[in-house]
């Protein structure tokens, strides 16, 4: 018998969505968006493992359409994460790894960088990456990250942390959206289905965790994708090299 652990990747998709509706669905390249989430997640993992998790038939019918597997879940999902805890009553793995249904150019090394990890600690795992421009350290679409010495998650802010007592940008991380959660921490986070303090205010979702005493472990890695929060970012995915080139070279296994 196999002590090999049980794991999908899901991806989590809702139609409506207040700045962007219908995004998992908006065309990059002749292919809805949520088909290049889950085309780079095929190549991090096979095939079988990889499913999105949605309330709704238009994405549903999409997914069915490209070869992909879908959980429906229902539509009071507060969160992706409460989505992914939903879909795993259905799925019933040891663990999950969430991968962002907005993110096209994710770089399927890092989401095996993010199961790694998760198999070494066991603890909820995220991934997080260098900022590199005053700007993002001062955008609030994008959640900023402490953590200690030994990687641990202290604080996730959409504010900009660290910065000095005259509130100058010295340097900064940020999150990056592919977390790992085993099936016991999912049914924690399944069964506390208010936003904590914290969470409600800032609307990061991993906060819900910290909050309630779990340790979560940050791992860095090189760089995050563009992701698209807006209909402006996609004029920058779809000029992107980077998505013509994995167009040309994509193949399922």
């Amino acid at each position: 018998m196999s002590n090999e652990k049980t794991f999908a990747v899901v991806i989590p998709a809702r139609y409506e969505s207040s700045r962007f509706p219908g995004k998992p669905l908006v065309d990059i390249c002749g292919k809805p968006m949520i088909q290049h989430v889950w085309e780079r997640s095929c190549l991090a993992v096979d095939k079988e493992n990889v499913y999105v998790a949605t309330d709704d038939a238009r994405i549903q019918s999409a997914v069915e359409a490209f070869g992909g597997q879908v959980v429906m879940t229902s539509s009071g999902c507060l969160t992706g994460t409460d989505r992914l805890a939903e879909a795993n009553l259905t799925l019933n793995c040891d663990f999950i790894v969430n991968v962002q249904g907005d993110e096209p150019l994710i770089n399927p090394d890092d989401i095996n960088i993010v199961i790694k990890a998760f198999l070494k600690s066991g603890n909820v795992t995220n991934a997080m990456c260098a900022i590199t421009s005053e700007q993002e350290f001062r955008s609030f679409t994008v959640p900023k990250v402490t953590f200690s010495q030994s990687g641990k998650l202290l604080y996730m802010s959409r504010a900009g942390i660290p910065q000095t007592k005259t509130s100058e940008y010295k340097f900064g991380y940020k999150q990056v959206c592919i977390y790992a959660f085993s099936k016991e921490q999912l049914a924690f986070f399944y069964s506390n289905k208010v936003k904590t303090c914290f969470e409600q205010v800032e609307d990061i979702e991993i906060l819900r965790f910290l909050e309630s005493d779990y340790v979560v472990d940050m791992v860095e890695i090189e760089a995050g994708s563009l992701a698209v929060d807006t209909p402006e970012d996609l004029v920058n995915v779809r000029q992107s090299k980077q998505l013509q080139k994995k167009n040309r070279d994509f193949h399922v296994k």
